[in-house]
């Protein structure tokens, strides 16, 4: 009987290369970010707050991230009908607010990345620009 299964995770180096991806494109665009990036289970793995990023997109910028892991979709997926309830139901974790995608490679999913601060579709980008640094979509 298999008692464990393999697991891939993002490694360091991929973290601090998406951080360094995302904090570039949020500054070449002039809107400082909140970024957190979290493992499937939406446990922190790499937070960042640049210099001039509201201080409480922290909070958004780490529900969008939860969302996605938790989904495996896009945060802004989350159906509008169903928002104010999971969002009461899990205390603000979960999020339909745009700028929160789930982090896929090979088919795996190894988390989420949330970015807030600047407008829906800034943060996007910004998640985006984290993705491609590490070979990785938002969708399997």
């Amino acid at each position: 009987m298999q008692v464990t299964n393999p697991t891939e995770r993002l490694t360091d180096a991929a973290l601090l290369a998406m951080l360094h991806a995302a904090a570039d494109k949020a500054q070449a665009m002039g809107q400082p970010q909140c970024i957190v990036i979290v493992d499937p289970s939406a446990v922190d793995l790499a937070v960042l707050r640049m210099t001039g990023a509201r201080v409480l997109s922290l909070r958004s910028a780490r529900a969008k991230a939860q969302t996605a892991a938790s989904t495996g979709k896009p945060s802004a997926a989350l159906p509008e009908a169903v928002r104010s309830a999971i969002a009461a139901a899990t205390e603000g974790t979960m999020t339909g607010l745009p700028g929160g995608l789930p982090i896929w490679r090979n088919g795996v999913l190894l988390g989420g990345i949330g970015v807030g601060s600047g407008s829906g579709a800034q943060d996007v980008e910004v998640a985006e620009a984290a993705l491609a640094a590490i070979g990785a979509t938002a969708q399997p």
